[in-house]
């Protein structure tokens, strides 16, 4: 990536200042989140041990990853499959709103009204 050995790019010192950014932020809460609650997914109820920790996440309640309460309060363990069906859900709420807004009226169209009547009539 970089264009030479001891000049790095621009993006390069971007990639790597994102990396030291997640890197300083996730150490703190991902490991107080480990020893506070059990390795277990908080969906699906996979557990998981050392040789697998890294695929179980510490996911936000409020998508909000600034908020970290010390008592863990806005955390839950995810595997990463359930975290990302979680963002996606979160994605889409915003995207097309939530349905508590607008109700819809039951359906009252039978397309199989009078078929009875229709069938008896043919024999």
């Amino acid at each position: 990536m970089s264009q030479s050995a001891g000049n790095p790019s621009k993006l390069d010192k971007l990639l790597a200042e994102q990396r030291e950014y997640i890197a300083k932020r996730e150490g703190g809460y991902r490991e107080r989140a480990l020893k506070m609650y059990p390795w277990v997914c908080g969906r699906c109820a996979r557990e998981f041990t050392r040789a697998n920790v890294r695929e179980l996440t510490v996911h936000h309640v409020d998508h909000d990853h600034d908020n970290n309460p010390a008592d863990g309060s806005n955390w839950e363990l995810l595997c990463v499959y359930c975290h990302d069906e979680e963002h996606t859900k979160f994605e889409d709420f915003v995207r097309y709103g939530g349905s508590s807004g607008k109700r819809r009226e039951a359906a009252t169209h039978n397309p199989f009204a009078g078929l009875r009547e229709a069938l008896e009539k043919k024999k």
